[in-house]
């Protein structure tokens, strides 16, 4: 069928021609933010899942309805950087956010507070002055210059939240991959998320972040429990995942026979990225419409090709050879999570032997611990892809230290 109509977008976070099965999170959103314009309290949430679950869609789903809702939005995509770093990017974000609140013009006192004390919280990555360009303010002594980044992000965020409430505004940052904080990191946004909350200031964070950030939040802060929600996406039931082809497919004119749909959820798993793959790749094999079971058969061999090729290979290419014969060794167990004694066995080595390799593809973000002793992939069918990629589990053999 015609290409340029290919309804399906298979590339990373764009957002689908159907969001489906995201109901849930969705109206808890719209709670979060309603309640909070009454000066209410609420748990805020930090969405968890699998690569290629839709984290990154769902927070670009929370952004059209906060902006619907008036609200001011500060957008920021979690990289392992230090301290310094984050307060750069943080600063830069927030300074955009005090001009959504009001255009300099109409600044109050209260607005021009919150400018001193964002200028006082980047004095440390930026003592020349040009992050100032365009807020022409001092920086307020002891505001955010505490040299402490928890106290630091506290005191801006409350500062930005009393004069977005003067405004009737409310301020929500939505921090995508948020388990690459550092444990430093996680706990001052922690804190400062849990004196917003004190204070009754039209601020909230939303996060989204691979499974262990519910255990890392925990780790940071005792109180993360009730401070945030962690509801947890993964792949989508039957029905959904049939409404995620047909209903784009039915928007161009085109259709899915009951069969191809009942495989193509098979094939996939209903994992929503894969759906966007399978579906665009049936697209572009079936001559005509409606698209039938052959069509998603053949469509298959094309579906793999290309996320061996780039979805898992990029995965791939970054892991070491030890680190490699892990994760093949965990596929030959099968897609469960896997306990590191028996991975370590498979290998022919002791758990000791195996834990740093372990401890570092967990780092990497390639495997997660979703229980005490086990790890399993953070990307769905990796195990699939491990068989494919290695046919063959080879183990090097343990080379002897010199004397």
């Amino acid at each position: 069928m015609d290409p340029v109509a290919n309804p399906y977008t298979p590339n990373a976070g764009a957002e689908p021609q159907a969001v489906v099965g995201r109901d849930d999170q969705l109206a808890s959103f719209d709670l979060l933010l309603k309640r909070l314009e009454r000066g209410k309290s609420e748990q805020s949430m930090i969405i968890t899942g699998l690569r290629g679950v839709g984290k990154t869609v769902l927070l670009g789903q929370f952004r059209l309805k906060a902006l619907a809702a008036d609200w001011v939005v500060v957008e920021l995509e979690v990289s392992k950087h230090g301290d310094e770093q984050l307060r750069r990017d943080l600063a830069a974000r927030l300074r955009a956010a005090l001009f959504e609140i009001a255009p300099k013009a109409r600044w109050s006192d209260r607005i021009r507070r919150a400018a001193g004390a964002l200028r006082s919280f980047t004095l440390r990555v930026d003592a020349d002055g040009a992050f100032q360009a365009g807020l022409d303010v001092e920086a307020i002594q002891g505001v955010a210059d505490h040299a402490d980044l928890g106290l630091d992000i506290t005191d801006v965020l409350l500062a930005i939240g009393e004069a977005a409430r003067e405004y009737e505004k409310g301020v929500v940052l939505l921090l995508d991959e948020i388990q690459f904080l550092s444990a430093h990191q996680l706990e001052a946004l922690i804190a400062a998320m849990h004196k917003c909350v004190q204070r009754k200031v039209p601020v909230t964070l939303v996060g989204a972040g691979l499974p262990q950030i519910a255990e890392l939040t925990g780790d940071a802060k005792s109180y993360s429990e009730r401070l945030f929600k962690f509801p947890e996406i993964g792949n989508l039931g039957e029905l959904d995942a049939a409404r995620a082809l047909r209903e784009p497919a039915r928007d161009e004119g085109a259709d899915f026979d009951d069969d191809a749909l009942q495989l193509a959820v098979e094939v996939t798993g209903g994992y929503p990225y894969f759906l966007q793959e399978l579906g665009s790749a049936a697209w572009l094999v079936a001559p005509i419409s409606p698209v039938s079971r052959a069509d998603v058969v053949d469509a298959v061999d094309v579906y793999e090709a290309k996320l061996d090729s780039s979805f898992f290979r990029v995965r791939l290419d970054r892991a070491t050879e030890m680190q490699r014969v892990y994760m093949r060794a965990m596929a030959e167990l099968g897609p469960e999570p896997q306990k590191a004694s028996d991975v370590a066995e498979v290998m022919g080595r002791s758990s000791t032997q195996v834990a740093p390799t372990r401890a570092e593809l967990i780092n990497m973000g390639l495997l997660f611990t979703p229980e005490h002793g086990y790890a399993a992939f953070t990307v769905p069918h990796f195990d699939q892809f491990m068989l494919r990629a290695m046919p063959t589990l080879v183990v090097p053999p343990v080379r002897k230290r010199k004397a």
